[in-house]
């Protein structure tokens, strides 16, 4: 399996976690895009979830595929927040990207 394929498999299996009525927090990168498009799919055929995205990236594509987007206030608790690293360190440490979103992510996460 390739690292892509990989990536792909986890983003439908915690696409698949997320249950009707959940608030979901969207995050940001390659592996995160794919469990939005997965995710995109299930509202697609039906599914009723409210998300709050890490970044305009991913509000953008989480918008484009049919979801409700909505802003932090409009949405303080959620249920689940799905999103990737780039590495993972003792204690489970996360090491994520370049930092474009990552003041957005640690507050979503939070």
């Amino acid at each position: 399996m390739t690292q892509d394929e990989a990536k792909a498999l986890v983003g439908k299996k915690a696409a698949e976690m997320v249950e009707d009525g959940m608030a979901v927090g969207l995050g940001t990168g390659s592996t995160a895009t794919l469990f939005i498009k997965a995710l995109g799919e299930r509202v697609r055929q039906g599914l009723k979830i409210r998300c709050v995205a890490s970044s305009d990236a991913s509000e953008a594509l989480g918008r484009s595929l049919g979801m409700d987007v909505v802003s932090l206030p409009e949405l303080p608790e959620l249920d689940v927040y799905i999103d990737g690293a780039d590495e993972v360190g003792p204690g489970l440490a996360l090491i994520k990207g370049g930092g474009g979103a990552l003041l957005r992510e640690k507050i979503v996460a939070s």
